[in-house]
């Protein structure tokens, strides 16, 4: 109570101080008080009213030891008298109704609030709490003030009907003045243009209710307008108020889940100094952002253009706030800076049926009657009206300067805010409002006794009900305007939707506001925002500015974040080996599967390279060509001994041993195909084991070989009869033993751990290595030592047979085959070890083709040269002679 008394009486003293103050700008000294400046219609029901007529004021600095001087307000707002006209028609269509509230004379009562809260603080106080009439409306009066006596305080006696609801006011922080000043009384109020989100909260403005939308849907669908452009760098200004304040906050708050980040946020006073507007413009030209979110009114929207046309700073994308998405009166003078501007604008209604014409019918007699009217066409005709109640004129010079009207002016002949009838939105706010409570008083009118709200189940009386019952009905209002549904939240806010506007300049230079898009709330998420980008116009160029901290990051890298910088500011870093992106501005890599690899742009992932030793490549075709050589000289040699088997020098060197090592040979050089191709299990399980048991057989026969030459010379010797311990059967069962061991090698080998085709990834991550596996080291290993275990055999023997007569004795070819069969498989081992892949399959096919070629020339190649080359040296007496 005592801080509601304070505030009366705060206004009271601004309204006794500009009583006093000149006249060379309006002051709003008629507020109220004199019929000639609002405008009002009696009716059982008074709606009333508030409006900013008068703008742009410039607050002094309050230091509470004088009387605060008066406002000056340097703009007179047509598009405002066309809101409160908008009102007062929209009632009186209602009293022409036939179908509502046909028993109820609605009212108004209409004042300008001049956008301040002092103003409209003390303007709410006349509508509520007027001096009531004799009757029933005494009886209301007297029951108001019994609530409160300090409504009272300083109230001036006028004759007129009480306001149970209003109207009003535009700005937000305005109407929160309004709301904790009225709301203990439970007086509804319903804005039509305060779009502030701290106003749905029932819990402290528990009487508000709105027919725009709330700033809760506006910042949502500016951040998805952003981020759809790719704007992810932005500037944020507002003015310092309540409504940009909370904006600007749910705005930085929203703007994350889309990954947009404001460059600067700056708020700047009210009444706009050169030195604000300095600190300004310096913030926007240091920074890298080319858009900017402005959350203000028309009025500081005109400072800050001017002074940016003074310094010529263009090619920046506006956004506009939905406060001047469509205010067309900037556009004059800051074409060049406002084409191409963005904002989303609240619905609009294509027409009021009647309302052009009503906001044309203006008399003269209504125009000399009513100040603000007279002010208007004044204003609008720039001429001085005779008998004008007006001293006061909005810019340079007098009133008194301007030439008298002609009496022919007409409003079709010019343009102006006020008849333009094009851009419907607040107008169209208005009039949902006042069918808001139009409605509410049909459903209270049609209450039956005993099946009523309130206690005891009554109805309200819709002539003589209390304020909290009227808001009861508005807060259940569902109904229709001009075919559209209209219906509230718990919170009171209407279901929002925006149209996206776009500022374009015509042929005629003048401003087209075209419709690119909308923002539907009622939507789902994801569809709820929908533009048409061929056709908007860019402030520069054919497409939109880029505005961004940090380029966006292309597919094949990903976002490192710069430590203590906004999230919008990045580095790219290319992805880790094995890993990709594919999306832009990618946070993470990820790691392809086990099968593919990244490309080398890395952003996406392809086969693996796979490889083995095919047939078909020139290496494979190689060493393909030279095992069949070496098997087909095995075979030939097979056929020039079986050709010449009866000559001496075969039959002297062990025939059955060499036509076996002859065979064995030429099973290790096709051993060795099965090394070449795609490796699978099968042809893993026969590999190993296959050289293994080839070879070894190919050894056992050396052995039994040079065992059977050494042997046969030592039996000579007198007394000697080792030579039946060599016979043929024991050759071949030397051959049989020594094998024998090997296949049980293999054998164990398979059983335990065998070897199996393997997918190997680990040397190389871009491709995939088919091996065969060997399953056990120790297999392979034991495998590889017994066949040079068996070698060391031959080449003892062979050394220790070296001194025996040389026609007789192969054991010399025998020793040099043996020590080519070392080098080779000596060499075989460490290259084997160092080398991956293919080339360690190649490696060892190397080592396989090499040892065999070297037992077979080293111990075949003389022997063939004498039987095809000196048949006369194959004879028995040759190969006796020493």
């Amino acid at each position: 109570m005592a801080l509601l008394a304070a505030t009366l009486l705060f206004s009271l003293s601004l309204f006794k101080g500009k009583q006093g103050s000149a006249a060379a700008q309006y002051n709003c000294v008629f507020l109220g008080e004199e019929g000639s400046n609002s405008l009002y219609e009696d009716g059982d029901v008074v709606i009333g009213g508030l409006f900013p007529l008068h703008y742009s004021p410039v607050p002094s600095l309050l230091t509470f030891k004088e009387r605060p001087s008066p406002n000056s307000y340097n703009y007179f707002s047509a598009r405002a008298l066309r809101w409160m006209q908008t009102m007062a028609f929209t009632i009186r269509e209602i009293n022409e109704r036939t179908d509502l509230l046909p028993q109820l004379k609605l009212g108004y009562h209409i004042l300008d609030s001049c956008d301040e809260i002092s103003v409209s603080l003390r303007a709410s106080f006349l509508l509520v709490n007027g001096e009531p009439e004799r009757g029933l409306k005494a009886e209301r009066g007297r029951r108001i003030a019994s609530k409160n006596e300090a409504l009272h305080l300083g109230c001036s006696a006028v004759n007129r009907t009480l306001s149970s609801v209003i109207i009003g006011d535009a700005g937000s922080g305005v109407s929160m003045a309004l709301l904790q000043s009225l709301g203990s009384f439970h007086i509804p109020v319903v804005s039509y243009f305060a779009s502030c989100s701290c106003l749905s909260n029932q819990r402290e403005f528990p009487t508000f209710m709105r027919t725009m939308p709330s700033d809760a849907f506006q910042i949502k669908a500016l951040a998805q307008l952003v981020r759809y452009f790719g704007w992810t760098w932005v500037g944020v200004i507002g003015v310092e108020s309540d409504y940009a304040r909370f904006a600007i906050q749910l705005f930085l708050q929203e703007s994350v889940h889309y990954g947009v980040c404001a460059a600067y946020t700056h708020f700047y006073p009210v009444g706009l100094s050169h030195q604000d507007l300095e600190k300004l413009l310096n913030i926007i030209q240091r920074s890298s952002s080319k858009v900017i979110i402005n959350f203000s009114g028309e009025a500081e929207m005109q400072g800050i253009l001017r002074e940016m046309q003074r310094l010529n700073l263009t090619g920046f994308q506006w956004i506009a706030s939905e406060a001047w998405a469509t205010s067309k009166s900037l556009w004059e003078k800051s074409d060049n800076l406002l084409k191409g501007t963005l904002g989303f604008a609240i619905q609009r209604a294509i027409v009021i049926p009647g309302l052009q014409q009503h906001l044309l019918d203006l008399t003269h007699s209504a125009i000399h009657k009513l100040a603000f009217l007279t002010e208007f066409w004044e204003e609008t005709f720039n001429c001085r009206l005779n008998g004008s109640v007006n001293n006061h004129f909005h810019g340079l010079g007098s009133n008194q300067g301007r030439a008298p009207c002609k009496g022919t002016e007409d409003l079709n002949d010019v343009y102006s805010p006020y008849s333009d009838v094009t851009q419907l939105r607040v107008s169209y706010n208005v009039y949902k409002a006042v069918y808001l409570v139009a409605y509410a008083l049909q459903d209270m009118s049609n209450c039956k006794a005993g099946e009523g709200p309130f206690l005891k189940k009554t109805c309200a009386d819709p002539k003589n009900f209390e304020p909290w019952q009227l808001l009861h009905y508005m807060k259940l209002a569902n109904f229709s305007a001009l075919g559209e549904k209209v219906n509230f939240d718990q919170n009171g806010d209407p279901i929002a939707y925006y149209d996206l506007m776009n500022w374009q300049r015509g042929p005629d230079g003048y401003l087209n506001l075209v419709k690119v898009g909308f923002y539907d709330a009622s939507l789902p998420a994801g569809r709820s925002l929908v533009i048409n980008d061929s056709a908007i116009m860019w402030p520069v160029g054919k497409q939109a500015v880029q505005s961004v901290c940090s380029n966006s990051c292309p597919p094949g890298s990903r976002v490192a974040r710069r430590k203590g910088e906004p999230i919008c500011c990045y580095d790219c870093v290319p992805c880790a080996e094995g890993e990709f992106s594919n999306t832009t501005d990618s946070l993470d890599c990820s790691r392809c599967s086990d099968d593919t690899w990244p490309n080398n742009d890395r952003d996406l992932c392809i086969p693996k390279t796979i490889e083995y030793l095919s047939y078909f490549e020139l290496m494979g075709v190689l060493l393909c060509a030279a095992l069949t050589i070496g098997a087909s000289f095995s075979l030939i040699i097979i056929a020039i001994f079986y050709s010449y088997k009866d000559t001496a020098l075969v039959r002297a060197n062990n025939m059955e041993l060499s036509f076996l090592l002859l065979i064995f040979i030429t099973i290790c050089f096709l051993v060795g195909l099965l090394f070449l191709g795609k490796p699978s299990d099968w042809l893993c399980w026969i590999r190993y084991p296959a050289f293994g048991i080839s070879f070894a057989l190919c050894l056992s026969c050396l052995l039994a070989k040079t065992t059977v030459v050494l042997m046969a010379f030592r039996s000579r010797l007198p007394g000697s009869n080792a030579m039946k311990w060599f016979g043929n059967k024991q050759q071949r069962a030397s051959v049989f033993l020594g094998t024998a061991v090997q296949v049980l090698v293999c054998l164990i080998w398979l059983l335990t751990s065998p070897p199996h085709a393997n997918y190997n990834t680990d040397y190389h991550s871009s491709k995939i290595i088919i091996e065969c596996a060997t399953g056990s080291d120790v297999g392979f290993w034991l495998v590889l030592g017994y066949i040079g275990i068996l070698a060391c055999m031959c080449l003892a023997l062979a050394f220790l047979a070296r001194k025996l007569p040389d026609h007789f004795n192969e054991a010399k070819f025998i020793t040099f085959s043996i020590l080519i069969f070392f080098a080779v498989w000596v060499t075989f081992i460490p290259v084997y070890m160092s080398t991956i892949g293919k080339y360690t399959v190649a490696v060892h096919v190397f080592a396989i083709l090499a040892s065999a070629l070297g037992l077979l020339f080293c111990i075949f190649a003389p022997k063939c040269y004498v039987i095809l080359l000196k048949p006369e040296k194959n004879t028995k007496k040759q190969l006796m002679q020493r």
